[in-house]
């Protein structure tokens, strides 16, 4: 949760006016439990969610933005929570976890990804992008960095461009997707 992406993904939901919360999984930071695989950590996240809805029903519009292992447990809970509207996806571990729970995925995205990445194989997660893009029904955008690793050490900038510039496109009144 302090790390620098994670850090300008929360600042830039917040200018524009979302309800947001970042947590720390499990095991993580100050957090209490340990590493759980994913099933423990999934859990965390709907029960994060719940409490930021309980706190703000008045808010109209749910995303869900995740880095790394973050993207996998963001997309995992945007299987299970229909209100979730569109997500961002950073560096999701496409080469080391099974992506095919996305099948038919329900809500419009971006998947950014560095090119210069040694953790996550842009590769695996080109062929992700490819196999979401078959699906009816929804758009996934893509953007690849050129000389980004997984930390987006010094391209921190670009990506957030990207961001910007996709929660731009989507939360404009006239936007196509839905």
């Amino acid at each position: 949760m302090n790390d620098r992406i994670t850090q300008r993904l929360y600042k830039t939901f917040v200018d524009r006016g979302f309800a947001t919360l970042r947590f720390n999984f499990r095991g993580v930071g100050r957090s209490q439990g340990s590493f759980d695989n994913g099933v423990g950590e999934l859990s965390d996240a709907a029960s994060a969610l719940d409490w930021v809805q309980s706190i703000h029903p008045e808010a109209q519009t749910t995303w869900i933005a995740g880095v790394s292992f973050g993207a996998l447990i963001g997309m995992q809970l945007l299987m299970r929570r229909p209100e979730i509207r569109g997500f961002i996806s950073v560096a999701p571990p496409a080469n080391m976890y099974d992506f095919s729970f996305l099948a038919p995925c329900p809500a419009s995205g971006i998947i950014v990804q560095g090119a210069a990445d040694t953790v996550v194989q842009p590769l695996a997660v080109q062929k992700l992008v490819d196999k979401l893009r078959t699906q009816k029904h929804i758009t996934i955008h893509h953007e690849e960095i050129p000389r980004a690793n997984h930390f987006f050490e010094h391209e921190l900038e670009e990506l957030m461009g990207s961001v910007d510039n996709y929660l731009d496109f989507r939360l404009a009144p006239d936007c196509p997707i839905k």
